[in-house]
């Protein structure tokens, strides 16, 4: 199957049938050329053989890394990123230096830095100019190895006090991002679950921050699950995406709902799409 907009496996969700670093075979066996991951270990800074592994699999399954989170905190008890958390720099800065490593490795070209829920007691206009100091170093240093950093509006009641929830929200973090550094090495992250989640009409943000988009991430709403299992008109917002003019990678970021290989039989047919 050829197509213009690649589809990326994000391996944190699809092919849990089988052990993490067994995924990467396991889609290019399904036809992917591409990956993408969430950040695959519980601390910022994992030990060397750790980050040899994680790199000698991809290689070894000869697919691409093409999208790679920064260090979110604790994931599964629900934190999402600490790029904003004043008590949180050293740990930012010591995964950043980990991150450009891996970029330069893997020639992975999109980090997803997440932006971080308020902290209780916190000084929201604080936690706002460190996050903005620290997209800016993000962005530079990112930037050099040849990386895009994203900024990711996550669905409106399903993360806490994350501050980030529709795309006007992360277009503004975005294009301030841009203005402090020169640099366009940094965009929006076009989410359609959880831009829908919060309430957002994805064609109509495709039309407003169409030019700041970078990244997009497939995942039916409600529910999460692959393409046809809610509400959300695929072949209508790739079409309008297409037709704006994006040409990145189009990740597909779903729980789903029967085995991996199974649940990717939504993209036949689907226009601008292919491996």
């Amino acid at each position: 199957m050829t197509g213009e907009l690649r589809l990326v496996a994000n391996v944190s969700l699809l092919f849990a049938e089988v052990p993490y670093l067994q995924r990467f075979a396991r889609a290019a066996s399904a036809g992917f050329t591409a990956v993408e991951t969430w950040w695959p270990w519980p601390s910022a800074v994992p030990s060397s053989s750790e980050v040899d592994d994680f790199v000698a699999a991809i290689s070894e399954a000869g697919v691409s890394l093409t999208g790679l989170n920064l260090f979110a905190g604790d994931m599964s008890g629900g934190e999402r990123g600490i790029v904003s958390n004043p008590a949180r720099r050293e740990e930012f800065a010591a995964n950043l230096d980990l991150v450009v490593a891996i970029a330069e490795r893997t020639g992975c070209p999109a980090f997803n830095a997440l932006y971080g829920q308020r902290t209780p007691g916190g000084d929201p206009a604080e936690e706002d100019a460190v996050a903005r100091e620290q997209l800016a170093t993000a962005t530079r240093r990112l930037g050099q190895a040849g990386g895009t950093v994203l900024v990711e509006p996550l669905g409106r009641g399903l993360n806490g006090a994350y501050p980030l929830t529709t795309a006007a929200d992360g277009a503004r973090v975005v294009e301030q991002a841009r203005a402090d550094t020169g640099a366009d090495t940094i965009g929006l992250l076009f989410d359609t679950f959880h831009l829908t989640t919060s309430g957002d009409d994805l064609k109509r943000v495709i039309d407003t921050h169409g030019s700041l988009i970078a990244h997009v991430q497939l995942a039916d709403a409600p529910g999460r699950g692959q393409p046809g299992t809610g509400d959300v008109d695929f072949a209508g917002v790739l079409e309008h995406l297409w037709q704006s003019g994006y040409r990145g990678n189009v990740a597909c970021e779903y729980k789903p709902t029967v085995p991996t290989e199974e649940s990717l039989a939504w993209v036949e047919g689907v226009p601008h799409l292919g491996w």
